[in-house]
């Protein structure tokens, strides 16, 4: 990693740059800013995946991959030199494990995000901070999507860590005047997200004939973005003049049911419905995700650009072409194989 930035030349870190959201931004912003210097910083824990880029990628002028945890105060501080933006990805991200080990969120989510801040603020070429928060930290959705003045109400400790990890960056703004902007968006999906997530789960297992397990009723709806229309949204909070301070919630207006979401993927591959297999609900499931990304739209013009069942059509038929990526991680992965027997049990045998 190069320790030093040639005068005028922007360096960006991008923590948790290996995981889903994060790789398909750095492919992004690669693509559209070839001239910026960018360091990602990943534990490579079950869901990072330096398998999310291509041979060679890290072999390129003016890109470099540090393994480390955002807990390491002195790595934060050595990575974080001479760094005009920080983009912050890492986290842990299910809910569903947040239910089981609500620590390890804690440790990761708070603290890491506090390591990073306190890293950030002794940097003197720091433009801005973006803060990859979530939409889940405001519980339900009321009778209209949430706006972002809204009471943080988080259901779950994934939740509840994100609201606290998004409390702490606005904190350093207001304190300590860090150029600190903050997303909550709703929710992902694309290429390269790990298996034990809705979509990615749900389309492997069709795949494969196995079948696929919903919680409940399957009638609990989220507010669904295609993953390149978060990353855009991202780089233009990273540049956008003006908006130090804000939060900006970032969504597509899309809202369906998980039924909805498997219909979709059954008929896209030809499968049929009996793959369904109803399991007990999860603790504290929210009914409702939806967020309104007007404030967005109206201050830096932004806005989405994939349909929704294009864009998930399209998702099915690359995990469909791609299938030695998942299936490396399904088959050779003892942690997922334990992870959903632990969850699901024989409703996926």
């Amino acid at each position: 990693m190069n320790s030093t930035t040639p005068a005028g030349r922007k360096k960006i870190l991008v923590t948790g740059g290996a995981g889903f959201i994060g790789s398909n931004f750095v492919h992004l912003l690669v693509g559209d800013h070839p001239d910026w210097e960018v360091v990602v910083l990943d534990k490579l824990t079950y869901a990072g995946n330096l398998g999310n880029f291509p041979p060679g990628f890290w072999d390129r002028p003016g890109v470099s991959f540090v393994q480390g945890d955002i807990c390491d105060a002195a790595l934060v501080a050595e990575v974080m030199k001479d760094c005009t933006y920080v983009v912050h990805f890492a986290a842990e991200t299910h809910v569903d494990r947040s239910i089981v080990d609500a620590g390890s969120f804690i440790e990761t989510d708070v603290k890491g995000t506090w390591v990073l801040l306190e890293a950030a603020r002794k940097n003197q070429a720091l433009e801005r901070f973006v803060h990859i928060s979530t939409d889940e930290v405001y519980g339900e959705a009321p009778g209209r999507p949430n706006v972002e003045g809204d009471d943080l109400r988080p259901k779950s400790p994934y939740a509840a860590s994100k609201a606290g990890a998004d409390r702490l960056a606005f904190s350093y703004f207001t304190t300590y005047g860090l150029p600190v902007v903050i997303s909550r968006c709703s929710n992902n999906f694309g290429p390269f997200q790990y298996p034990e997530k809705l979509i990615p789960l749900f389309v492997t297992n069709a795949l494969e004939d196995k079948p696929l397990p919903i919680y409940g009723t399957g009638k609990n709806t989220r507010d669904w973005i295609y993953v390149t229309d978060h990353c855009d949204a991202i780089l233009t909070m990273l540049k956008a003049p003006g908006v130090d301070g804000e939060v900006f919630n970032v969504s597509a207006a899309t809202e369906h049911s998980v039924l909805d979401i498997t219909d979709i993927i059954l008929e896209t591959l030809g499968k049929p419905k009996d793959l369904i297999r109803y399991v007990d609900d999860r603790p504290g499931h929210v009914e409702r995700h939806a967020v309104s990304a007007r404030k967005l739209y109206d201050q830096t013009g932004w806005m989405p650009n994939r349909d929704f069942k294009v864009a998930l059509t399209d998702t099915v038929r690359w995990y469909q072409e791609n299938a030695e990526w998942w299936q490396a991680l399904k088959a050779k992965s003892a942690e997922y194989q334990r992870w959903i027997q632990q969850q699901y049990g024989a409703a996926v045998q």
